[in-house]
């Protein structure tokens, strides 16, 4: 038994491609040739060269002293808030403009949340001349006004969305509505391990660098290849794919996954989708969804942009379903917490979505031999007006 993708796509009865027929082309093309691509010596080449040369891999795992004597148990941090662009996101956007290159490809569209990831994709558009275009919800361009200075500077063309809350769920929409009406020259870069297969399996095998480099330096800095835990926020749940990727299967492992409480599960304004949701389909792919009894996907809520989708990726839903996992929801005044709390300890400013896998250690209880990867998946820079209004 595996708890990765199978070849359809699934991830137990969680995954597969739920697309309109306009689309059916341009998924099922991906689908043929996206693992031949991945495999291919030419690719791992340039993909290899760009992650060490451009993105600055390999990034970091750091002990967390301070903050491992705060827990009682050591803590290591993989430091993708490192990476060229602050975050874990570059891994993705890289891999897959190869990719798009190859499949000939000479326009790029993008959604976006915190910002992270179309800031990643307006910079590798930027390396590889190619257009780029990324949609991002009304409320997400207020409050994450930095990044879409970045993007634009980098020479994206930044579309609002005012539909519903105008978050991450409504960028997502209009960039699927935009592929719709540009199959034939545009490539849809997907930010997270979410849509129609195969870019959920896809997101997390280029994602899957983090637990690569955490295996071979755990080796080098503990005499073992494995944590005791594993800890990721989620959203969609890109970082905490790549984070998970090589140790899914490891039964040594604890995996530790921590959603968006929002102001509290009870209270309706919250994007713990775990907790919360039911078996629906969202963006191409059958996975947890909030909705309502007559089906319609509810809007969600969080203080973190980047978390606040009303979906999950389909990896985790079926981790969350198999008890794979241990899946807690962090509320925004736990991670605001957490990240004052790294902040003033290591001397690191945490992202908001960090900042929620950090708020998790309070709700566990270690040994004092536990060995623990947080993934820090991108740096605070863009969160600082969040955090001195509520800090």
């Amino acid at each position: 038994m595996t708890y990765l993708a199978d070849a359809n796509g699934y991830y137990g009865e969680f995954g597969g491609a739920f697309v309109p027929e306009i689309l059916h082309r341009c998924v099922q093309e991906l689908q043929s040739m996206y693992l031949e691509v991945l495999h291919s010596a030419s690719f791992r080449e340039d993909f290899d060269r760009l992650l060490r040369d451009y993105v600055g891999r390999p990034s970091p795992l750091y002990l967390a002293k301070r903050l491992s004597h705060r827990y009682g148990c050591k803590i290591y941090l993989k430091r993708e808030d490192l990476n060229h662009t602050g975050a874990h996101k570059i891994n993705n956007t890289v891999g897959q403009i190869l990719l798009a290159r190859r499949l000939r490809k000479r326009r790029i569209i993008a959604e976006t949340g915190a910002g992270q990831h179309g800031v990643a994709t307006a910079t590798v558009c930027a390396l590889m001349g190619m257009e780029c275009v990324v949609y991002m919800g009304r409320t997400d361009v207020e409050r994450q006004r930095v990044n879409v200075e970045k993007m634009k500077m980098l020479g994206a063309r930044v579309v609002p969305v005012t539909s519903g809350n105008g978050t991450l769920k409504d960028a997502t929409n209009e960039a699927i509505r935009d592929w719709c009406c540009h199959p034939s020259d545009t490539y849809y870069i997907i930010g997270s391990t979410v849509g129609p297969h195969p870019y959920p399996d896809l997101v997390a095998r280029l994602q899957s660098v983090i637990s690569e480099e955490i295996r071979k330096q755990l080796q080098e800095q503990e005499g073992r290849d494995h944590p005791d835990y594993l800890i990721a926020c989620v959203g969609g749940g890109s970082n905490a794919a790549g984070t998970i990727y090589h140790y899914v299967d490891d039964p040594r492992v604890q995996i530790v996954l921590a959603e968006a409480g929002g102001k509290g599960v009870e209270t309706g304004q919250t994007a713990a989708t775990i907790a919360l949701g039911r078996m629906g389909i969202i963006h191409g792919a059958r996975t947890y969804v909030i909705q309502n009894e007559d089906g319609q996907i509810e809007e969600p809520y969080s203080i973190s942009a980047g978390l606040d989708y009303p979906g999950i990726g389909p990896m985790h839903a079926n981790l969350a379903r198999q008890k794979r996992a241990i899946v807690l929801a962090v509320n925004d005044d736990e991670a605001i917490r957490a990240a004052y709390e790294l902040t003033r300890l290591e001397g690191i400013i945490p992202a908001l979505e960090s900042a929620h896998a950090l708020g998790a250690l309070g709700k566990l209880r270690f040994k004092p031999e536990d060995v623990v990867v947080l993934t820090v998946s991108g740096r605070g820079d863009k969160d600082m007006e969040t955090y001195l209004r509520f800090g």
